[in-house]
Formats: structure tokens, sequence, C-alpha cells
């Protein structure tokens, strides 16, 4: 039997408590499966720790990470105490951009029992792919002056390596699936960046005419997945465009709090990370209301990655018959707490 090392850090908030849940549902799916189990190692990382240290990870701590086979983490932030500038980049960036996450993939698809907010969504199931390296998030730029004369200079950095692994894994990825990648550009209003990301799409594309192939303007594209979501597969967006468009994705879905997400680092050398889109909730943490969908999600993702496909269609089942059951949190509109939300889907496991 195959044993897979996991670093978990739960994180903040709402982390604390989807995170076992999470691992209670991935442990029950191994089990039933019998090819393969989990060994989980907790880190205490996170604002608390940073409170008491005044760092958000040891300095050994992506030393430590590169030990494990994957990375489970729950959610950072703790806005009233810690800013979220500290808190996502001495956590959550540092981890992506030391350990070379440079892909981001975030799935949205209409799930049974769920009901979309959208007033007659038909049956969309996308995946966006986002370049999480570099882009408009690259750390180039500063302030200088102050008072009325101070300048904030922030620059985008596309590098031709970053953004064609980013074009190429998402049309690998549309081959596996329904054939079609969009490109996410505003090559209309952004002079430098948007154009060279146009021409490294069109010219991998050549490579693959098999796909099918587009190119949106982001705000059209925003609009077009509210409209007709229905008519995407794989959409590959830089680090800005893609972060915006998941998001959105967890809403036409029916709420972010169930949207789930995989950093990786797809040449194999460190381990990638999976984690739900949501945040820490600090208005819900420990009443035992928080979703815990998210971060299943998530762990059918890892499951994914490390080959287990069929298990982890076997979780997102799961999911979808709980919610079809009405067995919901609060915040799909239901009265289940997540320790019934959890129960329920290890149920329908089994």
């Amino acid at each position: 039997m195959k044993t897979y090392r996991i670093a978990v850090i739960p994180g903040d908030g709402i982390g604390k408590e989807v995170v076992p849940a999470a691992i209670k549902v991935l442990d029950q799916a191994a089990l039933l499966d019998g090819r393969f189990q989990f060994e989980w190692t907790t880190f205490p990382w996170g604002c608390e720790y940073y409170l008491e240290t005044g760092k958000m990870m040891p300095e050994n701590g992506i030393e430590l990470l590169k030990q494990y086979d994957q990375i489970f983490l729950g959610a950072v932030g703790m806005p009233n105490l810690v800013p979220d500038h500290v808190s996502l980049w001495g956590l959550l960036i540092k981890i992506r951009r030391e350990l070379q996450q440079s892909i981001n993939v975030r799935p949205a698809k209409l799930l049974q029992g769920l009901p979309s907010p959208l007033r007659q969504p038909n049956d969309f199931d996308f995946i966006v792919v986002r370049e999480n390296s570099e882009g408009e998030y690259a750390e180039s730029g500063g302030r200088i002056h102050s008072g009325q004369d101070e300048v904030a200079i922030q620059n985008a950095v596309f590098t031709r390596k970053g953004t064609e692994r980013a074009i190429r894994y998402a049309f690998e990825l549309a081959k596996t699936r329904n054939g079609h990648v969009t490109s996410a550009t505003k090559s209309n209003g952004i002079t430098y960046s948007m154009p060279f990301w146009d021409e490294v799409f069109t010219q991998v594309g050549k490579e693959y005419e098999e796909v099918g192939q587009a190119s949106n303007h982001i705000d059209a594209l925003a609009a077009f997945l509210v409209m007709k979501p229905e008519n995407f597969d794989v959409i590959v967006a830089s680090n800005l465009f893609g972060d915006i468009l998941t998001d959105l994705g967890g809403a036409i879905m029916g709420s972010i709090g169930i949207a789930p997400a995989a950093n990786l680092n797809i040449e194999g050398l460190y381990p990638s990370m999976f984690e739900p889109v949501h945040g820490s909730a600090p208005d819900i943490a420990g009443q035992g209301i928080a979703n815990p969908i998210g971060q299943i999600w998530t762990g059918k993702m890892m499951l994914d990655f490390l080959g287990y496909q069929d298990v982890g269609t076997r979780i997102l089942n799961a999911i979808e018959q709980t919610l079809a059951q009405g067995i919901k949190t609060p915040d799909l509109g239901g009265a289940a707490t997540l320790q019934e939300v959890t129960d329920a889907i290890i149920d329908c496991l089994t």
C-alpha cells in the first residue's frame, strides 16, 4: 500500500475546523479504496503563530515542507490583528513562490443540489488555469516621495517561460476534457504584457490544432461567464485575471465557500499545495457552522493530482448527493452543522 506524507497547515479561523473534517473524508475514501493511505503532519503556522513569534512560519519552514509529498492548507488571515499583506506574503505566497507552484487550477461546475444564483443556468463545468508565479503579482516596483508628490509603481512581469508554461498546461488539460481553451486578455488596453500574452497563446496554439481556441478580453469574458458559463471548458489567464475569474466561478456556483484550488509544481521537484478559495471567515470561526465542502473538494483535487481520479470522483459525487439531500450549512441556506455535512458525505461514500 502506498503511503503519502502530507504536510497540513490548518491556518486561521475556520481553517482549523474544515481541515480536520476534510481529512476524515480523505481517510475514509483511502480506506474504502485500499491502494493508498495518508500520513498527516500538522504545522501550527498562521496568524496566531505570527502574533507569538513575529513570523508566519519559521525560517526553515520551506525546507520542512520539501520533505512531504503534498501540502494541505486551510485558510490564512486574521485581518483585525495581522494585515493581509503580511499574512499572505508571509505564508501562502511564500510557499507558492519558493516551491515553484507555478500553476493554479480552480474548477467551477453546477453542482447537483446547489442552485446557482444565475436565473437560467445550464450545466456548466469549466476550469480556470491561472499563471501563479509572476504577472501582475510580481514583486517589482516601489514607492518614492511622500505626501502629494508620492508615487507608487507596480510592475507586471511576464516571462516567456512562465506564460508558455501556463498556456501549454491549459491546452494539455483541454485535451483530457472537452477540447477547448479560452485565453483571457486585455490587449486593447494594456500595451505590452497582454499583446505578448496573445502572441504566446497563438504560437503555442499552433501545436494543438485539434483543440478549439478563442481569446476574450477580460471584461467581456467576465460578462460571458455570467451569461453563458456552459460555453467554456478551460480558461487560461494571468495571475490577476485568473484570481478574479475564479472568484466569479465560485459565485455562479452558489458560494465562494465551496470553491477548491490547487497550486501545482508540475515538474514534480517540490510538493504542490491544495487549498480552498474561501478565507478564514473569522465572523463564524469556532461556531461549528463553517462549510467544509470547499476543503473537501480541494482534497478531491489532491487525489486527482496523485493519480486517483476515480476516488476523487467518488468524493465529488458524495458531495453532490449530500447537497441533493438538503444537508447544507447556513451559508447555503441550510441548517446543518459542519459535522453533520461531513458525516453525510462520508455516509455517501460507503
